[in-house]
């Protein structure tokens, strides 16, 4: 955990350089930082995207779980818990455009930090053979985004260092179970819907198409699922002549 521990401190300090940054800046220079991080971001979620090594299942995996994020409503309910968290760390009445800020900024870089295959794949490698490398690397690149997205969002990407504890601590503690159950392709189709989700935040930030990102967390979980299943029902359809 102790590399978990590390990646939440420098989101924590990125966090802090972004809001003192925030508090320096003109107003004017705010849409280049929009437009300077909604590029970091979909540069980052195309290369992760491609990765893929089947676009049917991820087509199917944004399909299907889209469409099941939206009937739970995943999204609202993510930004009502970053309105309250706003609510309870303000100690008083939360300002509904200050609120949304810090739900937005809580949501975005929860998924920025948490989408990657080397989110899943590092902390299973911290948690199975003491190989902290890949999430140090990935912790300093979270620092460094950190900055961006606080500068945008404001106090709410501090936040997101809870979810980041939690997430990547399920994978340290249970990465010996984990790992032989997702394998390569499932760990991969993981971090290639992850990709998609970037893709989804960045055009939210140039302000090209407004999608509720949130709903479409379920694909990062069918993903692996239909990658796992593949190969046994390709093997089974060959077998029986379909």
């Amino acid at each position: 955990m102790i590399a978990t521990y590390f990646n939440a401190l420098t989101i924590v300090i990125g966090s802090l350089i972004g809001l003192l940054v925030k508090s320096r800046l003109k107003p004017s220079f705010e849409e280049i930082i929009f437009t300077s991080s909604g590029l970091i971001t979909l540069i980052l979620g195309f290369s992760m995207a491609v990765a893929t090594s089947s676009y049917l299942l991820m087509l199917l995996a944004l399909a299907l779980g889209g469409a099941l994020g939206y009937w739970l409503k995943i999204e609202d309910r993510i930004l009502a818990l970053g309105t309250w968290m706003e609510k309870v760390t303000s100690r008083g009445e939360a300002d509904s455009e200050r609120a949304k800020n810090f739900a937005l900024g809580f949501l975005n870089a929860s998924l920025l930090f948490c989408s990657g295959a080397m989110t899943v794949l590092g902390s299973i490698q911290a948690g199975t053979i003491g190989d902290y490398r890949l999430i140090m690397i990935k912790s300093i690149m979270d620092g460094c985004m950190a900055v961006i997205f606080a500068s945008v969002y404001g106090p709410g990407v501090i936040a997101s260092a809870l979810f980041v504890l939690v997430y990547q601590g399920f994978f340290t503690l249970a990465g010996g179970w984990i790992e032989p159950i997702l394998g390569e392709d499932g760990i991969g189709e993981l971090g290639a819907v992850g990709g998609v989700l970037l893709l989804m935040i960045g055009f939210n930030l140039l302000d090209i198409r407004k999608t509720k990102t949130g709903n479409f967390l379920p694909a990062m979980i069918l993903a692996p699922i239909f990658a796992i299943l593949t190969p046994p029902v390709v093997a089974l359809v060959s077998r029986f002549g379909f």
